[in-house]
């Protein structure tokens, strides 16, 4: 038993680390208006709190709607019904090939949750005390939530994981909810910036970097500069955050509008601030050809020419199907690269990172259809689609948008032809892959928590998916160059149903080019000619 207490204790490491850098970090506080109110003269924070339901409460006695309103919002609910594709989506529904899915990784997935206690289908959603304030409202960097605790604090000193032998010391909760302020990068990137299991491993363009970042990393959030947090774009309206990855905004046509305005837009995009027409100097032929590119080309294809730019690496590739492999000792290894990245892991497999990376480019009109859980996949040459992108160079709705594409390898049902949510974080004695390394017993618990068929049989299949790249906004001396697109094998040499002058050659454009130079050409001579021979005759 304590054998495999410890290896579950290590598994736990690295999601428990990830999870309290915040609180360690000393990154530069964000600059924000000065409150209308001190906490920490009210009477209901002053007093010794045990639990995070019990800080809600309190909160609750004076901010009565906050929680219904917080009901209302995708952070809560974890869904979101896309009517347009006729799919069930939402953290709770849909599958990634990265930690593959929630299901019977609940307690350890909610430690992201802005809630209390969602362990399993039990939950309460209804509970207004289950609602966590602190984890958005917290300005100590002290409020973490320990992995496998159902989204739980810690009130009081307790051992964990059980048999361990290590106490996690309670949280100050009383000091933490007397010191609750806005959101900031801090709070919303505990948790955005780790997706996926550790720092960056996620999205590409958000990590720890933007904590603080500088300049360069991005020039809107820089700490020195404009000094943006996240809310500064996601400007939040009744708890309910704007900007989401299952329908995102491809192209806003509703061009720049006055912030705290409510237009029906959505005031997450760059048009939103910066117009359709950002250029402004109508009398620079080159902004004008530049603004003429905006209908094309989404902003961020310009001015993102590399995400993963602040120093930490983001996972381009994660391959499940060789995990399992023990170190000389017999027990679970990890296997690093020079830099100290992690690229094999026996709880998961091998990882190819990369930093600096240059997106893949694609037309997208916003539509986004996923695979879910019980739809019918072949396994073939080409990679199965976990999310698949849509859009055409002709349909009016699409932009050309940069994207970091994670492949991976994960675990696939070959007889019902599914993929599979396997039970990874978990004790031994519970079917966890990360602690008894059977594929097959973790796939069973896994499928069985979500109610679906399997074979027994467990296969891999090569995935990809596609995520949009927004943040690490480069300054505008940093932004793509005019060769890079504009030349054979430049950076959209696969991107379709456009001409590009220097990467494509049209024998009918070349030629009408051709003659129209030639025209030119002969216009010129005869004109001299004219000249000259007009002077002569003086």
């Amino acid at each position: 038993m304590r054998s495999a207490v410890a290896i579950f204790a290590g598994a736990l490491l690295g999601a428990v680390l990830s999870v309290t850098n915040l609180a360690q970090a000393t990154v530069a506080r964000q600059t924000a208006p000065s409150p209308t109110a001190d906490h920490s003269k009210f009477k209901e924070l002053q007093k010794e709190f045990k639990s995070g339901p019990e800080v809600t409460k309190a909160c609750l006695s004076c901010h009565t709607e906050a929680a219904k309103q917080v009901h209302l919002t995708k952070h809560w609910t974890w869904e979101f019904i896309n009517t347009e594709k006729n799919q069930k989506l939402g953290k709770k529904n849909v599958l990634n090939n990265f930690c593959i899915s929630t299901g019977k990784n609940t307690p350890y997935c909610t430690t992201c949750h802005v809630g209390y206690g969602w362990k399993d289908d039990s939950f309460d959603f209804s509970s207004e005390a289950n609602v966590d304030c602190l984890v958005c409202h917290d300005t100590t960097l002290t409020y973490t939530k320990q992995p496998g605790l159902a989204g739980h604090v810690v009130g009081q000193d307790m051992e964990f994981p059980k048999g361990s032998g290590k106490i996690i010391k309670a949280l100050n909760l009383s000091n933490i909810a007397q010191n609750v302020g806005k959101s900031s990068r801090d709070t919303c990137g505990v948790c955005h910036f780790f997706g996926g299991g550790g720092d960056g491993v996620k999205h590409g363009d958000m990590d720890s970097s933007l904590y603080a970042p500088e300049k360069n990393v991005d020039v809107h959030m820089d700490v020195d500069g404009l000094n943006f947090v996240c809310a500064t774009c996601h400007q939040t309206s009744s708890h309910d955050i704007p900007g989401s990855r299952y329908t995102p905004t491809a192209k806003d046509k509703g061009g720049a509008h006055m912030r705290g305005k409510s237009e029906g837009q959505n005031p997450a995009t760059c048009v939103a601030c910066h117009d359709s027409k950002p250029h402004k100097d109508s009398k620079n032929k080159h902004a004008v050809r530049l603004n003429n590119h905006t209908e094309k080309l989404a902003c961020q294809t310009c001015h993102i020419p590399a995400f993963a730019r602040g120093g930490v690496a983001t996972k381009m590739n994660w391959d499940w199907s060789t995990a399992g492999q023990m170190g000389p000792d017999g027990k679970p290894m990890v296997k690093k690269d020079d830099h100290g990245h992690a690229i094999y892991d026996t709880r998961k497999g091998d990882f190819i990172l990369g930093e600096n990376v240059k997106p893949e480019y694609y037309w997208f009109n916003g539509g986004v259809t996923y695979t879910l859980l019980g739809d019918k996949i072949e396994k073939g040459d080409k990679p199965v689609g976990i999310n698949k992108i849509e859009g055409s160079p002709t349909d009016g709705k699409s932009l050309i948008w940069p994207f970091k594409v994670m492949r991976g390898k994960q675990p696939y049902d070959p007889e019902n032809h599914t993929l599979i949510t396997p039970h990874t974080a978990g004790p031994k004695s519970d079917g966890g892959y990360w602690t008894n390394f059977d594929w097959e017993r973790a796939a069973a618990q896994g499928m069985k928590d979500r109610g679906a068929p399997f074979s027994g049989k467990v296969d891999f299949i090569n995935t990809e998916m596609y995520w949009p790249v927004a943040h690490m906004v480069a300054t505008k001396d940093k932004s793509v160059g005019c060769n890079e697109c504009h030349a054979k094998d430049g950076r959209l040499n696969g991107v379709k149903g456009i001409y590009i002058p220097g990467r494509d050659a049209n024998p009918l454009i070349d030629k009408a080019a051709w003659l129209l130079a030639l025209l030119t050409l002969v216009g010129v001579l005869v004109h001299a000619a004219i000249r000259i021979f007009a002077s002569k005759k003086h």
